[in-house]
């Protein structure tokens, strides 16, 4: 039985989680919103897609890794900013979101070969693992195919999407793809989950959860 892999607990995987998803996610949107007024589609792109760039600049300067969530967000960002400034006006709408997802499965494919899987980056936001546990050749392995995974899903989410948007009537379209992109989200989870019961189950790798870091220490009193 190989050693087992220690999953953290809720408090410890919240206390990751929130941070990247605020630097990640949170202040592009942000951003993005609060010039799209001022300054217009193709400024508000660009500035947010600058504190992206920013945000990975600064994690490798300080020597840290740089969580998946900015890696993503900068590459959907650089899809819609060229999408803007290449179609020569600012409405675009359909496009942007196939090129995001495109290169989103490129991405994943891309950092495979590299042996730094991007489904790997991902679970370290929101799971802080320990270095036994982040080295541990049954979750790299799972890392590497969950990667795969992703990217196939994406690249046939993408050409789908690319197909409907060609041949289908806007509303037919506009529908399709709202139902797309979380059943895309919801199979890939579905299959890494399947997955990696099935490598823990073949391996006779124990599964096991941390206790959190900080726990509060018990008082008691005596009458």
């Amino acid at each position: 039985m190989s050693k087992p892999i220690v999953m953290p607990d809720l408090v410890s995987v919240a206390r990751r989680a929130i941070p990247n998803l605020i630097v990640g996610k949170v202040i592009p949107v942000v951003l993005f919103v609060g010039l799209l007024e001022v300054g217009g589609t193709t400024w508000a792109l660009l500035t947010a897609l600058a504190w992206s760039v920013g945000a990975i600049g600064f994690q490798r300067y300080r020597g840290r890794r740089v969580p998946g969530l900015v890696l993503l967000s900068a590459v959907m960002l650089t899809a819609k900013t060229i999408a803007a400034i290449a179609s020569g006006n600012l409405v675009v709408y359909f496009i942007p979101p196939t090129i995001t997802t495109a290169l989103v499965g490129i991405a994943f494919l891309i950092s495979v070969p590299l042996g730094a899987p991007l489904a790997g980056r991902l679970a370290e936001d929101f799971c802080p693992f320990d270095d036994e546990t982040r080295n541990h050749p049954v979750l790299y392995h799972f890392f590497i195919r969950l990667s795969l995974v992703w990217a196939v899903t994406s690249l046939i989410d993408a050409g789908i999407t690319l197909w409907l948007f060609m041949t289908q009537p806007t509303t037919t379209f506009v529908v399709a793809k709202s139902f797309m992109g979380p059943a895309t989200t919801a199979l890939t989870l579905g299959i890494g989950a399947i997955w990696f019961r099935a490598m823990l189950n073949r391996t006779g790798t124990e599964l096991r959860f941390s206790k959190p870091e900080h726990q509060p220490e018990l008082v008691t009193t005596r009458p």
